[in-house]
């Protein structure tokens, strides 16, 4: 086991393999449980599914994950152990949500108790904003203020962009395996497990719940509330390596905040457009609609699985202009993805309006 472990720290991309076996082995028992128990989601008119599917995915996510955490990087528990507090907290409530519906308020409060202990107890937080509008280090309660604030920004827009097969775990894998490649370059080991690991768990969602057929099995909030604990967790370390750590000049990122908008720009940029968008209409922030970036896709002809490879190229796009513009202002990276975000925006919607019209001519 000590030969093991030592090989899974000289390479932590092997951590995805073990990770993915043990979600392998797990999730048929999963989904057992999920039909017994009627832990599933029935057909409604927010959903495209026919019959009922489980919605605990989240569940054989957390399994997977944090077994291979703890065989491999306990080092990272040691040093973050009131995290996985956090984690269980953020847990709890995905699946009381999936099972009962709870009210926004409840549930802005579960994910603000998630967040106490991974910004205040574990002291994980975002304490500098590298020069940012001529900023740097942060006072306790700005740092607490802004760290707070991103949380519940990331966790709400993951959870958010769950809405078509694939979507946020081909995502979050793309997430997942960015920060791990990052964190294993720059020599901080047990992040990299912990990243490449999640990386690992949320493949084996993606294949059933894209490909299971029968077996197929969504993620639930469980499962997108964890990913975007873990996903913030990822960009503050990140954000505070590139601020504090001694890292190699070839990895250093003095834009990290932008770059990091730019790695979660698609969930970022939809959130805010769709909640800028209820505004306007004098409707609640948080009211459910169809009109986030998947649905509008999905609006054009697209099915799901061409409208989850669409999203990812496009964030694959957005990354690769993070890591070019990592030395840029701060400012300007952020300028020049928001722009190209709003273009994309606009182009798609005159797909939508096109496709709409051509609908009623026919018609007529």
């Amino acid at each position: 086991m000590l030969y093991l472990n030592n090989f899974i720290h000289n390479f932590p991309a092997f951590s995805t393999l073990f990770s993915f076996i043990i979600g392998l082995c797990f999730m048929p028992m999963v989904i057992d449980i999920a039909k017994k128990r009627n832990f599933v989601v029935k057909p409604n008119k927010r959903t495209s599914h026919e019959g009922v599917i489980p919605n605990i995915g989240g569940i054989n996510i957390f399994i997977s994950f944090l077994s291979t955490v703890f065989l491999f990087s306990y080092g990272i528990i040691s040093d973050l152990q009131f995290t996985i507090v956090g984690v269980f907290i953020i847990l709890i409530i995905g699946f009381v949500d999936d099972l009962i519906a709870i009210k926004p308020t409840w549930k802005l409060l579960g994910e603000l108790a998630a967040a106490f202990f991974l910004i205040v107890v574990s002291d994980v937080r975002l304490s500098h904003l590298h020069g940012f509008l001529g900023i740097n280090e942060l006072s306790l309660i700005t740092s607490y203020l802004l760290s707070f604030f991103v949380f519940v920004v990331i966790i709400n827009a993951l959870n958010l962009i769950d809405g078509v097969d694939g979507l946020a775990s081909g995502l979050g894998i793309l997430y997942c395996l960015f920060f791990g490649i990052y964190f294993n370059l720059t020599g901080n080991i047990n992040l990299a497990i912990s990243a490449f690991a999640m990386a690992g768990s949320l493949f084996v969602f993606f294949l059933y719940n894209v490909f299971g057929g029968k077996r197929k099995i969504f993620m639930g909030d469980s499962g997108s509330l964890l990913l975007g604990y873990m996903i913030t967790l990822y960009v503050f370390e990140f954000c505070e390596i590139n601020a504090y750590g001694c890292i190699p000049p070839l990895y250093k990122m003095s834009a990290a905040p932008a770059v990091a908008i730019c790695v979660l720009s698609v969930p970022l940029f939809d959130t805010m457009r769709v909640m800028l968008t209820r505004m306007k209409k004098g409707v609640s922030p948080f009211h459910p609609d169809k009109n986030h970036i998947h649905h509008l896709l999905l609006k054009t002809g697209l099915k799901h699985r061409q409208v989850t490879f669409v999203l990812i190229i496009v964030s694959l796009c957005f990354i690769a202009l993070g890591i070019i513009g990592r030395q840029w202002k701060i400012g300007v990276l952020i300028l020049i993805a928001f722009s190209i975000a709003t273009f994309l925006t606009y182009v798609l919607w005159r797909q939508v309006d096109t496709k709409i019209f051509s609908k009623i001519k026919k018609k007529i």
